[in-house]
């Protein structure tokens, strides 16, 4: 591809190269304290931690395979995105509170000093494997990308020539740094990934044969109802994407996520105070918002406009669907195709330096001060921690040249959350009912980490073996357990276990068997309940009158999202006496309304 670039875009795009390290490098200068190589200080302002949560979130996977998936699948990939904002809301209101209070470095120390010991080597090694497998992914679809970017060009590479790329940026950008070094990159990359994927939706929904995005719509709506790709919701017996498993199993995988997860929490936990870390959040929230149409509803126009113009001949498999869309609408001369490629070499490292930040800060606190060198000074901290990475690095490139196929025609976003989400709702319970309840025990919190993967593939295999041989079940669920069925399943099924097991523990000793005392850790969360009950009601109206059509889609869309705001308001009002415009606009419930109005019109308009 860069033989079609002219001399302005290889100027943008070297310059561009050239800047992400150069600001890594520069903010590694300063000498680094513990706190400053794994927590940037603890002084992040609203702004970067937003700025990195939204760079360490969304990477290349999402600028090519959520592009990928609209144009394959749908838009009904948006509901990852949208999905997300109640559970990034939680962390900022239940969460990052209880997490704060005790200024930890990694969340098993909250487990640690929640549960005991054990449960915090677990959360770790869980944390660890998790971080590894998405790390493999990250090289797998960047080296993708590099090779795609360089194809057919002197400066052509190969797979693990790519590889190699990445390593070595990762270890320029995160051993000297640490943290500070990561935020700051971040935040230079999130803003190149923003303006190079709205470069693209752009130029896409100009084309002639699209019109906009009400062209897009229009253009959808034409076709029979099985070819449509601009509904957010599919059959409950979809394979990858079921409506039924959108609002369980992709719930709960966006609870860890945004809540329980070290490389994304770490982020806030970093912020210079609570509010600080709320804003950034909230802030992060409205960048979430733009994926949907910056990439999915890209993919899906693509997914039009190649049609049209190849016919049956339409030969591209998702993941490759990005790079021949560039080739095909974003017009030469202009510097244009210079900024995306940066843009997407910038992807390429963004959530990869913040999950080795993370795994390295896992490591050093979690074992080597732990259990290897207890009375370790800062600066032995800092040298594991650079240490660790480059292990790090030799494991995650070695496992991505022998686990992916830089060939292969799979939906790469969708094969990762599979993969991942054996282990992450045990994660989720044991977070969840540590913090809002007192009587949750130790040795369960253990038992159900470890049991949620056995849980997880024997439902799945319970399903895939039996239940699909029934007909009716077949045809509600499909032939095999989506694997958002499978974690709603396993999330309920260690839900029950971490309550019995508590019960039977702490009936045995008489007492809650807690490491702490519970003036400290029995953290009881302002839940809205009114709000909540009144929300509910409201949702279920809403959908009874849309699927009896009594009422038009678009009316729907405002009064939900008016009635979400409002309550919002209200419940701001309510802790606020004396409250002023003023003071309401300098609050963080103010943009978390807007923020959650956005998104309930979003969830309704495109049902």
């Amino acid at each position: 591809m860069l033989n079609q670039l002219d001399k302005l875009d290889i100027t943008i795009l070297i310059f561009l190269i050239i800047l992400i390290p150069t600001a890594g490098i520069t903010a590694s200068l300063r000498k680094k304290s513990a706190e400053n190589y794994f927590m940037a200080g603890r002084t992040l302002r609203w702004w970067t931690v937003a700025g990195s949560i939204f760079g360490t979130n969304i990477s290349v996977s999402h600028l090519i395979g959520m592009l990928g998936i609209g144009f394959s699948i749908g838009f009904a990939q948006s509901a990852y995105e949208l999905l997300a904002i109640p559970a990034m809301l939680l962390l900022a209101y239940i969460f990052i509170p209880a997490y704060r209070k005790i200024k930890i470095f990694t969340l098993s120390q909250f487990l640690g000093r929640r549960y005991n010991e054990s449960a915090m080597v677990v959360y770790t090694i869980l944390m660890l494997i998790l971080i590894l497998v998405q790390m493999i992914a990250a090289f797998y679809i960047g080296s993708r990308t590099l090779m795609l970017l360089f194809n057919g060009t002197t400066f052509q590479i190969t797979y693990l020539q790519g590889i190699g790329i990445i390593g070595a940026i990762t270890c320029l950008l995160t051993v000297f740094g640490g943290m500070e070094s990561v935020v700051v990159t971040d935040n230079i990359q999130s803003v190149m990934m923003l303006f190079a994927g709205i470069i693209v939706a752009v130029a896409t929904f100009l084309q002639p044969e699209i019109h906009g995005i009400t062209g897009l719509l229009h253009l959808d709506r034409g076709v029979p109802l099985a070819q449509q790709k601009m509904h957010l919701y599919l059959p409950s017996n979809h394979p990858d994407l079921p409506w039924s498993g959108v609002f369980t199993g992709l719930i709960t995988l966006n609870l860890f996520y945004w809540t329980t997860n070290q490389y994304v929490v770490q982020r806030a936990l970093a912020a210079k105070t609570d509010t600080e870390a709320k804003l950034g959040i909230i802030a992060s929230g409205f960048l979430k918002l733009c994926i949907p149409f910056m990439s999915i509803a890209t993919g899906v126009a693509a997914a039009y406009i190649f049609k049209h113009r190849m016919g049956s001949n339409l030969k591209i498999l998702p993941d490759d669907a990005f790079m021949h869309l560039i080739e095909t609408v974003v017009p030469s001369g202009y510097g244009l195709k210079g900024f995306i490629l940066a843009g997407l070499t910038a992807a390429t490292f963004s959530s990869v330096d913040s999950m080795m930040n993370s795994a390295t800060t896992l490591l050093t606190m979690d074992v080597y001060k732990k259990y290897l060198n207890k009375t370790a000074l800062d600066k032995q901290l800092v040298r594991f921690g650079r240490g660790s990475v480059f292990a790090m690095i030799a494991i995650t490139a070695g496992f991505a040249l022998l686990t992916y196929d830089p060939a292969s025609a799979g939906n790469f976003f969708l094969s990762v959350s599979s993969r991942g989400a054996y282990f992450t709702p045990g994660i989720v319970v044991v977070f969840f009912l540590g913090i809002i309840w007192k009587k949750s025990n130790p040795k369960a919190a253990v038992i159900t980490m470890i049991s949620a993967p056995f849980i997880s593939v024997f439902f799945e295999m319970s399903y895939n073996h039996f239940l699909s041989h029934i007909p009716e079940v077949a045809s509600l669920f499909g032939t095999r357990l989506n694997f958002l069925h499978r974690v709603w399943l396993t999330f309920l099924g260690c839900i029950l276990l971490q309550t019995v097991v508590s019960l039977y523990f702490n009936k045995k000793r008489g007492m809650h068997d807690q490491s702490e005392s519970d003036t400290v850790f029995a953290i009881k969360p302002k839940i809205a309940w009114i709000e909540i009950a009144i929300f509910s009601f409201a949702v279920f109206f809403s959908t009874l009158g849309i699927y009896l059509n009594l009422v038009p889609i678009i009316v729907i869309c405002w009064l939900m999202a008016i009635i979400t705001f409002s309550l919002f308001i209200y419940n701001y009002k309510k802790i606020t006496p004396k409250w002023s415009v003023l003071d309401l606009i300098k609050n963080d419930l103010l943009y978390a309304g807007i923020l959650s109005a956005l998104t309930v019109w979003i969830l309704y308009y495109f049902v």
